[in-house]
């Protein structure tokens, strides 16, 4: 869910159900290495942007999953992204709300199926068998003769 460009500063949308409101995200802005010519010791154009999880209005259960999914990502329950890929400062804002936002649905997905331990058949048991013997006469063929 790409941001509107006039929506930089508002509400992050995470999901249907998840909505976080501009207050409770933090943002901080740095000079940026990299390309940039003579504006590059000008400009803050490195975007920090952060969401403490303890304090962001969300229901019990969606901040639990959160503080649970995200935990080796999270400084004292405060999740940040960054983004210098750019030169302009606008679109750096942009990227780093599309980040985040992609972060949260990520660790709200449910989980995946749990996989059912299977057995290779026996037909597979034989192929696998058969190729065996194929390769080690493929290999025998390649030893140097025993001399008589």
């Amino acid at each position: 869910m790409p941001t509107a460009d006039h929506d930089v500063a508002g509400d992050l949308v995470v999901t249907r159900d998840v909505v976080l409101p501009a207050a409770s995200l933090h943002w901080r802005f740095s000079r940026a290495g990299g390309p940039g010519g003579q504006g590059v010791n000008t400009t803050d154009s490195r975007v920090e942007l952060s969401v403490d999880l303890h304090q962001a209005p969300l229901r019990e259960v969606v901040r639990e999953r959160l503080l649970d999914r995200l935990g080796p990502r999270l400084h004292d329950g405060v999740l940040t992204v960054v983004a210098a890929d750019d030169r302009a400062q606008r679109r750096n804002r942009r990227a780093a709300r599309d980040r985040l936002a992609a972060l949260l649905r990520d660790a709200l997905a449910p989980d995946p199926p749990s996989r059912r331990p299977t057995a290779p058949s026996r037909a597979a048991r034989r192929r696998r068998l058969e190729s065996k013997r194929r390769q080690g006469a493929v290999k025998a063929l390649r030893r140097r003769p025993t001399g008589e």
